[in-house]
């Protein structure tokens, strides 16, 4: 019997009999790709005729069961790190890192599997990189333990088939979009080879109890490349984000089934690797100086404070349409932070161009920030400064009031720490240290000099 083609989005895996330029099901532009259908054999299935083909399952009293969180866990040298997994890695679970090329997945893996392997077998399972390259790399980073082993492979049965045979404790896959399944015609990197290759590694881990951590790539806006089912299938999902060339680079989940989503990692990467950043918020206001369109926020990056500097530039534009860009700061919240500020306050925006940055790298997404970044907009653009003892807080409704922020109290204890004198933040929030803003505009006039 003759195979049939399809076509299949790449994003969404919707199939489509023949090739169009965009997926009606998720919108995306040129991802579909020509696979082959395997032909049906002609049995009937378990519906056809009338009952089920399976066998009883074995079940177990859930009161006798060990909780998975019981077991040991594999701890990595960084003391943040393993508070986002939960405690480190846990046996037997299966955790997929994404991030940009570049960012430093690769040299953050092998410094994981340096820690882990004084104590435990690894196996570093490479489908882009050959022995020697990864050699280099493992001696850069002080990687020389002898229970450390490495394979280069791109099949996903013979990585499986290795896992199966228990003879390791944590197993690094670098990268997912790189492993083909010898039952698959389809190339690597398709849906259907990413679905059936991580499924294929998952329940090899399952079996053996062996802690798996998978690399996955990224689109260019930053989303996970590959089907969405890949990440249902994990245990774990890790981010790493931040400036390849420079700055912060931070580790968060933003799927965890044996720990909290709340945590989050900042490295700086360093000749000799990745480095803990103990206290960012001292390192970001080191080479700070006091100028109109600099303000200091109180911020949050998971569970933890963090003052970072909000700078703002504002100049008159020499076109019809005025330029907005954000670096660290979502382009859509500060648009409608802009009309916002034209519209309560007064300020004349329309005829300048007015950049914002995150110093330091930071990609800020915390509500609170809105306050922080009116404030550095109106200092810059009416060429004033907010006194540097203060760190501003608070996010800016559509009424140019100012609302609640979560987790007040860690931020004034942060700013405290730093030696900041004051707050400027919600009305809502009980405290000495916070100076109550009610409404934008007032704000603006009271303490932009």
């Amino acid at each position: 019997m003759r195979s049939n083609t399809l076509f299949v989005c790449q994003q969404c895996g919707h199939t489509y009999k023949k090739w169009v330029g965009q997926c009606i099901n998720c919108q995306a532009w040129n991802s579909l790709v020509e696979q082959v259908v395997e032909p049906e054999l002609g049995k009937k299935s378990a519906i056809e005729k009338g009952k089920a083909s399976g066998k009883k399952l074995d079940f177990v009293k859930l009161s006798s069961v060990v909780p998975s969180d019981a077991k040991a866990r594999l701890l990595t040298e960084f003391n943040d790190l393993n508070v986002v997994l939960g405690g480190g890695i846990l046996m037997g679970s299966v955790s997929l890192l994404a991030g940009q090329p570049g960012i430093g997945k690769s040299t953050l893996l092998m410094q994981i599997c340096a820690e882990v392997a004084k104590n435990h077998d690894v196996l570093y399972v490479s489908g882009e990189e050959s022995a020697g390259q990864v050699k280099l790399r493992a001696e850069r980073l002080g990687a020389n333990s002898e229970r450390l082993n490495f394979a280069a492979s791109t099949s996903s049965n013979d990585i499986a088939k290795t896992i199966d045979t228990g003879e390791f404790d944590l197993v690094i896959v670098d990268s997912i979009q790189t492993l083909a399944m010898d039952e698959i015609s389809s190339a690597p990197g398709t849906v259907s080879q990413v679905t059936n290759s991580g499924n294929l590694i998952i329940r090899a881990a399952k079996r053996t109890d062996t802690a798996v951590v998978i690399v996955g790539h990224v689109t260019k806006d930053g989303t996970l490349a590959g089907p969405k089912v890949l990440e249902h299938l994990v245990d774990v999902v890790l981010n790493f984000e931040g400036d390849r060339y420079g700055g912060f680079k931070t580790v968060r989940a933003v799927k965890n089934r044996f720990g909290s989503t709340n945590e989050v990692a900042i490295f700086e990467m360093l000749g000799s690797g990745l480095k803990e950043v103990q206290n960012p918020s001292a390192a970001l206001l080191a080479e700070r100086t006091n100028t109109d369109g600099s303000v200091i926020l109180a911020t949050l990056e998971g569970n933890r404070p963090i003052l970072v500097e909000i700078q703002a530039l504002a100049t008159k534009t020499n076109f019809g349409y005025p330029k907005r860009t954000a670096s660290g700061f979502d382009m859509n919240r500060l648009n409608l932070l802009i009309a916002v500020l034209e519209r309560r306050t007064k300020l004349k925006l329309s005829d300048k161009d007015i950049f914002i940055n995150v110093v330091g790298g930071m990609k800020l997404q915390d509500s609170a920030a809105d306050l922080a970044v009116c404030m550095a907009i109106a200092s810059a653009v009416a060429g004033r400064k907010l006194d540097e003892s203060y760190v501003v807080f608070g996010e800016i409704g559509l009424g140019g009031e100012i609302r609640s922020a979560f987790r007040a109290d860690q931020r004034i204890a942060e700013a405290k720490k730093l030696g900041f004198l004051h707050a400027i933040g919600p009305a809502t929030v009980h405290d000495k240290f916070v100076v109550p803003a009610k409404d934008l505009r007032e704000t603006l006039i009271r303490y932009v000099k």
